[in-house]
């Protein structure tokens, strides 16, 4: 193992897991195939289910905050999501601060309680399952609070299983660098 090759990949994720945040909360207002009026913007995420288009890079937020975790320890973890929800605060549209802020905290606490005594097991075990839980407490918070309907819940969980997904190589590669946690 390259310890600076892990520490690298650590910072890198940790400025790419804030970006995420901004991003998300952009992304629901401005791209779509099709953007209800004072509402969000949807994304097809499997067949006749829509999802807002956020949901692709909150789903990544979850694996980002587990390689920061895995590579700089729990202390920049708990920096990251602090960091995190205030970004969320600051950046949401002003009808989604409360509920982006309070979905982004909740669903990232719950990865670190489930990541954290998962990790030494393996893991990608234990991006999958806290991932898992943070998306599901991300969508039932975000949903309720943002439009008091859970009718997206279903393609916003698939939306961001989506996205971790297609970071499983990142998480291999995070494996390979940092054999065990920092």
């Amino acid at each position: 193992m390259d310890d600076a090759a892990g520490r690298r990949l650590g910072l890198v994720a940790f400025a790419l897991f804030l970006i995420t945040i901004p991003l998300s909360n952009w992304m629901i207002g401005n791209i779509g195939t099709v953007c209800v009026a004072h509402g969000p913007c949807l994304i097809p995420v499997a067949p006749g289910i829509m999802a807002p288009s956020g949901v692709l890079t909150a789903g990544l937020a979850l694996v980002l905050r587990d390689i920061v975790q895995r590579c700089l320890g729990a202390r920049w973890g708990l920096l990251a999501v602090a960091l995190g929800a205030a970004i969320s605060a600051l950046v949401a549209p002003a009808s989604l601060v409360l509920a982006s802020a309070a979905a982004f905290t909740t669903s990232e606490f719950a990865d670190f309680a489930i990541y954290t005594p998962l990790q030494r097991r393996g893991l990608t075990r234990a991006v999958l399952a806290s991932s898992g839980a943070g998306i599901v407490i991300d969508s039932l918070v975000f949903l309720w609070l943002a439009f008091g309907s859970l009718a997206l819940f279903p393609g916003q969980v698939i939306g961001k299983l989506w996205s971790i997904g297609i970071a499983l190589p990142l998480i291999q590669l995070t494996r390979r660098l940092v054999p065990s946690p920092a």
